[in-house]
């Protein structure tokens, strides 16, 4: 039992992770520009789409370890939100399966911590997950309207998303949970820093889940990373800026790497 994948395209291999409560399709309008210069792995997380639940416990490590079932065995890396942390953690875990890293608008400590006051707090995550199993469309359509802001087409962008992320129909309620609780009790701010690779993190200006000062603390995690702020985009810049995201990453991705 595998996780459901598209593949498109030609080029260097390029995966994409989406981030908790959606599935792939997410990323459906970025499929033309990237397939360009690109051979695309775009993964359903399990239980996700069309993706299947295994029956064990659903972890990070879960999580990556399906999620290299069906990635190429060596791939540039790019995940939203949740999908960053995957990305990062198979990075730290896997650094041979991994050519460069992009994490977008991703924490790699999501949730408010003592020594960590730059993320989400607590009762909103867990207000959220209430709310979408209660009424999972009418909070998901609500949840992408903000992550659109900025955009001159937001309207235009909500009708599109709603045809595409709702035809696979709910994510298994264990998937919701399991993703919450890996949110809630994730931590790689010490494991960052042992990343390696050629690193973008992009992050939306208006971003409320991860605020724009943990963008500075990542930094001093992660020195030799590069980062991109969309002035004008909130928690999902692929969506309010598809053209200016999808520009930033082709360039990124093509640049000749750092000599080591």
């Amino acid at each position: 039992m595998k996780p459901y994948f598209e593949q498109f395209g030609e080029g260097e291999d390029l995966v994409l992770l989406h981030g908790w409560g959606i599935h792939g399709g997410i990323f459906e309008h970025l499929y033309q520009d990237l397939g360009e210069q690109f051979r695309v792995t775009n993964i359903d997380l399990p239980g996700f789409g069309r993706s299947p639940l295994p029956n064990e416990d659903y972890t990070l490590e879960l999580l990556s370890k399906e999620v290299l079932k069906v990635a190429p065995k060596k791939a540039h890396y790019l995940g939203w939100s949740m999908g960053g942390l995957i990305a990062s953690h198979i990075a730290v875990n896997n650094p041979e399966r991994v050519n460069k890293l992009i994490t977008v608008a991703s924490n790699p400590q999501f949730l408010v911590q003592d020594d960590w006051p730059f993320a989400m707090e607590v009762h909103v995550m867990e207000k959220f997950i209430s709310l979408l199993e209660e009424d999972y469309e009418g909070t998901l359509i609500k949840f992408l309207a903000i992550q659109t802001m900025g955009s001159e087409t937001q309207k235009q962008d909500i009708q599109r998303l709603k045809q595409t992320v709702f035809v696979h129909g709910q994510p298994a309620k264990q998937a919701l949970r399991g993703g919450l609780s890996i949110l809630r009790n994730s931590d790689l701010r010490s494991q960052v820093a042992s990343i390696n690779h050629d690193t973008l993190r992009v992050y939306g200006r208006l971003d409320g889940l991860v605020p724009l000062k943990a963008a500075e603390k990542i930094a001093a995690l992660m020195p030799k990373s590069e980062q991109v702020v969309f002035r004008k985009a909130s928690h999902a810049p692929f969506l309010s800026h598809a053209k200016e995201f999808v520009d930033t990453v082709i360039e990124f991705l093509n640049r000749h790497p750092k000599a080591v």
